[in-house]
């Protein structure tokens, strides 16, 4: 099951720009020197960009969004074709209309769907961070201009992260390999499942560790705070991970390290603007929880998981009796969940290799793929720098943490996104010092990783060139798509189009195409232009359509090729 990740058609069409990396590090091992005043003039032009901070910042903010509007004829705005991304769109078209949560709709029995709480409130089940990005978007004309904005945040915030760790051109190439790799073409911003919002706070997180440890001003502290909020309200597993790493590695080097006073470097962190940061931050989880489940302490994650979860989150646990539902597309998911679990339990030495292996190879493919594979694997010949054992024992500290977790995907990784390019630049440097037979090999090995970094851009602008149908899920290293759901971007579009609201009933019962779900809605169903509602096997939809009775009526059969619409009334 692992490695099944490796045989998709993207997988295997980016294997071909292997050879070719070889090829140029094998050159560059033996001409290390090759083209020295074209790279060391580019180098210098680098430099003096990332020592003028205005010039940096303004760089890292454009070119993202400017490269990926520059795709637009070629790259479609995406259409959301993800369970995740449709309650996180719910979830931007609520805060946008100026609330936390709606109101069940009489009739939620046939709005039912998947990653959406529908009692005690009709609301996302997701932490509210990345719907907040969203509905930015939403006020500003479309969604997606928020995901827009959160990759451009993401590359300021990773260099200033990195900067308090590297000299300035070194950081400003690692915000630029971020930039280019995950803030244009990236699914991260090429959907709504989110991945930048995290990212931004574990960078706030690592950024702000070397400058409290050394000096003190309160917009560090201020900024550590902040980001520590973001990850409770984006990803808030993996960034209690990510701080509980931070403060455990820092409590080991203060043992050892006794030019680091604790006494200093506490007040430099609970200070009076963080409290009242992290204060108001608890106040307004508290409130968002009770106005969404009527219990401070009870997330919507948490009712949802009482209310169709079918599996354990942990590899460890034990799972309870099967869940089944007379809805037909939670009732497949609920297999699929039971069915994922038993391939990532902790039950054999089999399965646990199975999914270790799993969540590396998707990290890997995600981050590393192909030309950062080396420099980071080279880590383990610079643990004498205590830059990169800090840093290295927080990465594995959260490493081990994701593995805890059955589900995985890259975006779950996303607080570890400053430390994954500040351990690669880092290794960058050393392997750039090292000389083998009086020669410079390290310096023309570094070159070619660098160039390549930027060069795969290309890549992944060609392979979405090939299929621009899926292009709303290019990722990094190849292209994830759905294509059922631009079907119903289709229908959606045409019914807009008519005068008039509708009612579109989904019965899934007919035809032999495989569908995926049609069923979401807006957050103000009564008010909304077209309603998505579901056939349920054994259920009058009488009291429907004495519901919906001045709305135009229409039954969506998507199991047919083209999915068939017909007029009910």
């Amino acid at each position: 099951m692992a490695f099944s990740f490796l045989h998709s058609r993207s997988a295997v069409s980016d294997l071909a720009p292997v050879p070719v990396f070889v090829l140029a590090l094998l050159a560059a091992w033996k001409r290390p020197l090759a083209f020295h005043g074209v790279f060391a003039t580019a180098e210098r032009f680098g430099t003096r960009v990332a020592q003028n901070t205005r010039a940096a910042v303004l760089t890292l903010a454009l070119l993202p969004v400017l490269l990926r509007l520059c795709l637009l004829w070629m790259i479609p705005i995406p259409v959301p074709g993800i369970h995740d991304e449709f309650s996180y769109l719910l979830a931007s078209d609520t805060f946008a209309h100026g609330k936390l949560t709606n109101p069940t709709h009489p009739m939620w029995i046939f709005f039912e769907t998947i990653h959406v709480n529908q009692v005690p409130t009709y609301m996302s089940k997701y932490p509210p961070a990345q719907g907040a990005i969203l509905a930015v978007g939403q006020a500003l004309g479309h969604p997606w201009i928020g995901v827009l904005l959160s990759v451009s945040v993401m590359s300021v915030a990773v260099l200033w992260s990195l900067r308090g760790w590297l000299p300035q051109r070194w950081a400003f190439l690692g915000a630029l390999f971020v930039a280019l790799r995950l803030g244009s073409l990236s699914y991260w911003a090429n959907s709504y499942w989110g991945g930048a919002v995290p990212a931004i706070g574990g960078a706030l997180v690592i950024g702000a560790v070397p400058r409290l440890m050394h000096r003190y001003r309160s917009r560090d502290a201020v900024l550590l705070a902040l980001g520590v909020s973001i990850l409770a309200n984006s990803r808030p597993l993996e960034g209690f991970i990510l701080c509980a790493a931070v403060g455990l590695t820092l409590a080991v080097v203060y043992r050892r390290k006794a030019s680091l006073n604790l006494r200093q470097f506490l007040p430099r962190i609970v200070s009076l603007p963080v409290i009242l940061i992290f204060l108001s931050t608890a106040l307004f989880m508290g409130y968002y929880n009770w106005r969404g489940t009527h219990n401070a302490l009870l997330f919507p994650y948490s009712v949802n998981d009482h209310t169709y979860g079918n599996a354990p989150h942990f590899i460890w646990q034990a799972a309870a009796a099967p869940r089944h539902s007379s809805n037909p597309q939670l009732e497949a998911i609920y297999v699929w969940e039971r069915s994922y679990w038993a391939n990532n339990r902790l039950d054999s030495i089999g399965h646990l290799t199975e999914h270790v292996s799993s969540v590396a190879i998707k990290f890997i493919y995600f981050f590393l793929w192909p030309q950062f594979l080396l420099p980071f694997t080279a880590i383990v010949f610079f643990l004498r720098d205590i830059r990169i054992r800090f840093l290295f024992s927080t990465f594995l500290i959260c490493f081990l943490g994701m593995i805890a977790v059955v589900w995985s995907q890259p975006h779950y990784a996303a607080p570890l996104t400053a430390i994954t390019f500040l351990l690669i630049i880092q290794s960058l440097r050393h392997l750039r010092q090292w000389r083998y037979r009086g020669q410079p090999v390290g310096l023309g090995l570094s070159r070619t990783i660098a160039i390549f970094g930027l060069a795969m851009t290309l890549v992944y602008i060609g392979e979405a060139a090939k299929n621009p149908l899926l292009s709303s899920f290019v990722a990094p290293s190849g292209v994830w798509g759905n294509p059922g759901n631009q079907l119903r971007a289709d229908v959606l579009k045409e019914l807009e189009a008519l005068s008039g609201k509708h009612l579109v009933i989904v019965r899934y019962s007919t035809g032999t195409v495989g569908t995926g779900e049609w069923v979401y809605n807006r957050a103000d169903i009564d008010n909304a232009k077209v309603v998505w509602a579901r056939e349920l096997p054994g259920v009058d939809t009488k009291p429907l359509l004495d519901y919906f009775s001045s709305y135009h009526i229409w039954l969506l059969e998507p199991g047919f090729s083209p999915p068939r619409l017909t007029a009910l009334r």
